[in-house]
Parts: structure tokens; C-alpha cells; sequence
């Protein structure tokens, strides 16, 4: 297969604008704004062409990804790393929603980001081009490189231009926080490859490679109790980003204190690698452990899910609510990887285009509504519906998205997600059903407690004058994401199609016969013939 310059530059295109942001901010405020604009419109661009050009189709037999298009360079040939990047049907939808949401986060930050604009477009775009790596690179190394790198400027969007904090906690309490979390399960994952790369070095008697392919197959021969500790070690590293309870401690404090563009890339883009990771490397690297693991895996994402539901309900910041209904739909994240059925993983992709979209137009509307009332507090708002015209419209949307009502993306995604669970695990699915009914609960409280009753007497004083309403950029970015998410509700066989046969090899090679030993003699083989790029 020849090189597709198509996926490098969907990385280089963000880094590039991002750095152009920077040097011309002395020129002009509102340049680096355009640029970063025009930058991830290209990405996206970038994106359909690709879609236009691949072939998604699924080859019966194949006990490796057919990827529609690739891209590898020789990089540290001595250690047997490559710039390898492959995109298939997973990948594609996951890049054309970090590239669309990066048009969402640039546009919201349009009169928000007032001081050093430029480096803020820098880290911004920066964080983006490292997800799209993340979501491209088949060499595991690679990978790592983009898992790490895209975290560093998310420290600084939350520690230079996120808000105040309540309770004593400052946007750099919470940034480091993000950062220490993120960076310990680095370090956990980073373990887990270094031992794949070890056993294949051992196996092939001094062959070394961070190859997607090879420590597949590595992963196939390692004795048991090998393997599951390695599957242990990338679980924890992606749970951590997902997040799954116990381990989500960093993002409501992330989320209260990060500008509303960094919520965005928080809550619609970044947890989403992480399912992208337990999809790509997890299940089929290590089928059998995975599978032995699925039990403990989905009951603390069942926990995460009423928990996240009940710290929701007692929330009085709005940003917070809304973090925590994230840790809360996570817990179907883990039920559908684990129940490892065609459906269940393509109720998956919908869910998580559907969750970029709906909680990423939440957090946008939080801020739309701090520019306005000046705060987050449910406790101080009340009455908006008597004094917007367009704002409780789609207030009340996305909320009804969020919550999984019938005719949007959210909905399909839930519902073939239980349905393709159901089979496997039908106690864990009938409790993730029931769950169903706290959502409802969450959000029929955020729109009680924004939109209805009287304005709040207290409050009226910041504004005396006739509140502002959404004007055309806003509105304009907010439509993007109606119109994605009826489409995803009443199309979606439209991105079915194209995740289809990734989602058909996943739960193929999910079937744990891989201990058998015509398997294990067969992937020995294979992996004798290995030859490294």
C-alpha cells in the first residue's frame, strides 16, 4: 500500500496553524483566531477527503485490521520504530470528530480568550494535533509519543486561562491534578508496551519493534499470567482517561476550572481516546485476558454509572453537573467493550460521536450563559426562558440529547449498546437500563433550575439591562451540533457502514480461542517471518 500524505498532514496541519498562532500575536489579536479557524477546517477537510477515498470493507479470515489507507517512515530503525499511521473505519470517525469539534472550540473562544491569544491557539491546537496522532499511530511507541504530548498544553489551557475556582481550589490545582492523574497512568501503559517489546525480543531471539502487527502476535504467545498483567497495565492507563470510578478524581476539578474551549476538548474529544485505546490495543491484543477481566471491569463501570449520576444530582455548578454525567455514560463505554459483540461496539462509535457532540455543546452553552449572568451556580440562575429567545431552545435540546431521548444520536447509541450486551450480560445490562431513569433526573433538574421559576432576585443586580441573546457565531455553533446529532438519530446508518468492518474484526478477535495451541503455532510462525519496516 502506497504512503497517503493525507494522514500526516492531518497531524502537521494543526501543529503548523497552532505555531503560526503564536508568532503572529503581536501582529494582530484577532489573526491567530482565523488561523486556528482555517487551520482545523482544513483538518476536517482533510477528513472527508479521506472518508471520499478509503475502502472500509471487511476481508472474512483476516486476523489483522484492514486498514483503507497508511503512512510509514523509518524513525529510530535501531529500536525498530517507524511513523506509522493507519486509519480504518475506528480511527476515521474518531479524527473527523476531533477536527469538527476543534472548529467548535476555536469558535467558542472567540470572545472568551482575551489575553495572550495567540499562545492560547498555540496549546489548543497543539492538544488537537496530538489526538489525531493518538488516533492514527500503529506504532505503539508513536502512540505514546502522542498520548504524552497532547496532555501538555491541557495543563496549560487549565493553569493560565481557566477560571478562579471556588472552595479554595485554583485552575492550577486543578491542572496539576489533571496533569499528575494523566501522567501516572502514562507511566503504568508505558510499562504494559515495554513488556510486549521485551517478550517479542525474547520470542524472536533479538528482534525489536514497537509494530502494531508484531507485538500482536507477541501478545498471542506470552504465557497467561504475562499477558493479563500487561492488559492490566494499558486498562488502567486508558481507565484513568476514560475516567472509570475509582479513578476519575481529575475531571470535575478539570472541567469547573478550564475555559469552555478546554471542556470542550476535554469532555468531546480526549475521553474519547481512551476508548479508542481499549478498542484498539486491549481486546484485540489480549482477547482471552480481557475477557477474564470483563466481569470486574463492567461492575465498576456500573458503579461510575450511578455514582456519576448521584454526584450530578447534587451538584450546584453547572460545569460540574455536567462533568459528572461524562464519568457517568463512560460506564456504558465499559459494558459495551467488554460485552464484545458487532452491535455492542457499533452502539459504541454512535455513543461516542453522539456524547462529543451533545456534551460538548453543554459546555459551550455554560459558557455562553457565564458571559451573560456572570456565574455557574444552578442556585442563582432561574427564569432564563422569560429572557432569551434562542438560548432555552437549545438549552433544552441538548440536555434532551444527553438524556438518550428518541430521534438523536445519544439514543441509538445507548440502545444498541444494551442490546448487543444483553446477550452476554444481562443482570449488568438490566442495571445499566434502570440507570437510564437518573439521567432523566440530572437533566430534567439542570432545566428546572436554568430556564423555569423566577429570575433570582440577588442576581438581577449584575445585570439591569435586557440580557444579551445568542448571536450568529454562537447560534451558528450550536447548529453544527443539532444537526449532527438528528442525523446521527435518524441516519445512522450513514457512519455504520464505515466503522462496520473495524467493528467486525474487534469482535472476531474478542472470541478468546487464542490459547488454543493450532493458534499459538500458527501466530509462532508468523511471527518468525516478522520483517520490521
Amino acid at each position: 500500500m502506497e504512503n497517503n500524505l493525507i494522514l500526516p498532514a492531518l497531524i502537521l496541519v494543526p501543529f503548523v496553524a497552532g505555531f503560526l498562532c503564536w508568532c503572529v500575536d503581536k501582529v494582530d489579536q484577532h489573526l491567530p483566531r482565523w488561523i486556528a479557524m482555517i487551520g482545523m477546517v482544513l483538518t476536517f477537510v482533510l477528513t472527508l477527503l479521506l472518508w471520499s477515498q478509503g475502502n472500509y470493507h471487511f476481508q472474512l479470515g483476516s486476523v489483522q485490521p484492514t486498514f483503507a489507507s497508511e503512512f510509514q517512515l523509518p524513525w529510530i530503525t535501531s529500536l525498530g520504530i517507524s511513523i506509522h499511521l493507519a486509519v480504518d473505519g475506528l480511527s476515521l470517525m474518531m479524527v473527523g470528530l476531533t477536527a469538527l469539534l476543534g472548529i467548535l472550540a476555536v469558535g467558542c473562544s472567540w470572545g472568551e480568550i482575551q489575553k495572550n491569544v495567540g499562545f492560547f491557539h498555540l496549546n489548543l491546537l497543539w492538544s488537537l494535533g496530538g489526538v489525531i496522532g493518538v488516533f492514527l499511530a500503529i506504532d505503539l511507541f508513536l502512540f505514546f509519543f502522542f498520548w504524552e504530548m497532547m496532555l501538555v498544553p491541557i495543563y496549560f489551557l487549565i493553569a493560565l486561562w481557566g477560571h478562579k475556582g471556588e472552595k479554595g481550589k485554583s485552575r492550577v490545582y486543578a491542572a496539576t491534578k489533571f496533569f499528575i492523574y494523566t501522567q501516572v497512568c502514562g507511566l503504568i501503559m508505558l510499562i504494559g508496551i515495554l513488556g510486549l517489546v521485551v517478550w517479542g525480543y525474547i520470542l524472536t531471539n533479538g528482534m525489536v519493534s514497537f509494530d502494531y502487527s508484531f507485538l500482536m502476535q507477541v501478545a498471542h504467545n506470552i504465557p497467561p499470567e504475562f499477558a493479563f498483567g500487561f492488559m492490566l497495565c494499558l486498562f488502567i492507563g486508558f481507565a484513568v482517561k476514560l475516567p472509570v470510578f475509582p479513578l476519575h478524581g481529575w475531571l470535575p476539578d478539570a472541567h469547573a476550572q478550564a475555559p469552555t474551549a478546554g471542556s470542550v476538548d476535554l469532555a468531546g474529544i480526549l475521553i474519547k481516546t481512551a476508548a479508542y485505546g481499549l478498542l484498539r490495543f486491549v481486546i484485540p491484543f489480549f482477547p482471552t485476558a480481557s475477557a477474564q477481566f470483563a466481569d470486574t471491569a463492567i461492575v465498576f463501570g456500573l458503579i461510575g454509572v450511578f455514582y456519576g449520576a448521584w454526584c450530578a444530582y447534587q451538584q450546584t455548578d453547572m460545569k460540574r453537573l455536567l462533568a459528572y454525567t461524562s464519568i457517568s455514560h463512560m460506564g456504558f463505554v465499559i459494558l459495551a467493550v467488554y460485552a464484545g459483540s458487532v452491535l455492542s461496539y457499533q452502539g459504541l462509535m454512535i455513543m461516542m460521536l453522539a456524547h462529543g457532540l451533545s456534551s460538548a455543546a453543554l459546555f459551550i452553552m455554560c459558557g455562553q450563559i457565564y458571559e451573560r449572568l456572570h456565574t455557574r451556580d444552578l442556585r442563582l440562575m432561574g427564569g432564563m426562558r422569560g429572557q432569551f429567545r434562542y438560548l432555552p431552545f437549545f438549552l433544552m435540546f441538548f440536555v434532551a440529547a444527553l438524556v438518550g431521548i428518541p430521534g438523536l444520536g445519544n439514543f441509538i447509541g445507548e440502545f444498541l449498546i444494551l442490546m448487543g450486551a444483553y446477550a452476554k450480560f444481562p443482570k449488568f445490562t438490566i442495571i445499566a437500563a434502570v440507570s437510564l431513569v437518573f439521567a432523566g433526573l440530572y437533566g430534567l433538574i439542570l432545566i428546572h433550575k436554568t430556564l423555569f421559576g423566577k429570575p433570582n432576585e440577588a442576581q438581577q443586580k449584575h445585570y439591569p439591562h435586557p440580557l444579551k441573546d445568542l448571536s450568529v457565531r454562537e447560534i451558528s455553533l450550536l447548529m453544527i451540533c443539532v444537526v449532527g446529532l438528528v442525523w446521527l438519530g435518524l441516519f445512522p446508518q450513514t457512519f455504520l457502514d464505515i466503522s462496520n468492518s473495524t467493528m467486525h474484526w474487534l469482535a472476531n478477535s474478542y472470541i478468546p480461542v487464542h490459547n488454543s495451541v493450532e493458534v499459538m503455532q500458527q501466530a509462532a510462525t508468523q511471527l518468525d517471518h516478522v520483517e520490521v519496516q
